[in-house]
């Protein structure tokens, strides 16, 4: 057991925590989702930090080692899956940086009071289809260890945000948060472009 644990974390690169952390940050996007936070509890909707933060993680977490599974079983490589994932995360990039609707979501407005901490926040919000892509779409590049370490980040810093929304909210500013979204959106179209070319390296 002991020799399992210090097998895996053995995988763990620290670059690779630190770029798949930005990443997934930038996809899950605590900072954007404000508004809707805050404007779910103006609706009655009572926001339990933790509790989403927890069905979260162990949402994405059961996805990251049963995605590639659930892609065997219906034959689909993961580098395939890593050019559509890529193709759809570059969509999500321009909706980022361009202020455009590219997907449209179901309307969040009717909430009720208390179940707010896991529909729409928990899921599909923060462990969404886009959370979902980009996890399988990196295990082509990344490994899992890694991406258990930067998701436990991811989740860390979802939490902070969610108890300090309305601090953030009055310190920084929507200006602030407007160029922090901007910038991750950036990012995130560089990372789009390397996961569709990488791949498509590799296919071809």
């Amino acid at each position: 057991m002991l020799l399992s644990i210090q097998s895996f974390f053995g995988q763990v690169d620290i670059w690779q925590v630190l770029s798949s952390f930005i990443f997934l940050i930038a996809i899950i996007d605590p900072f954007g989702n404000i508004p809707v936070t805050i404007g779910m509890e103006q609706k009655g909707a009572k926001i339990n930090a933790l509790q989403v933060c927890v069905i979260s993680f162990a949402i994405l977490l059961a996805f990251l080692f049963l995605g590639e599974w659930i892609l065997k079983l219906f034959g689909v490589q993961i580098e395939y899956f890593a050019i559509a994932g890529g193709f759809i995360i570059f969509l999500m990039a321009l909706e980022m940086i361009l202020d455009i609707t590219i997907f449209q979501n179901d309307k969040l407005e009717n909430v009720d009071a208390g179940a707010g901490s896991i529909v729409p926040l928990a899921f599909p919000m923060y462990a969404g289809p886009g959370a979902f892509t980009a996890l399988l779409a990196i295990t082509a590049e990344y490994s899992i260890a890694s991406l258990c370490i930067s998701l436990m980040l991811c989740i860390l810093v979802l939490y902070l945000v969610l108890v300090g929304t309305h601090w953030l909210t009055k310190y920084l500013g929507q200006t602030a948060l407007y160029i922090i979204r901007k910038f991750f959106g950036i990012i995130v179209l560089a990372i789009a472009c390397k996961l569709m070319f990488a791949n498509l390296a590799i296919v071809f």
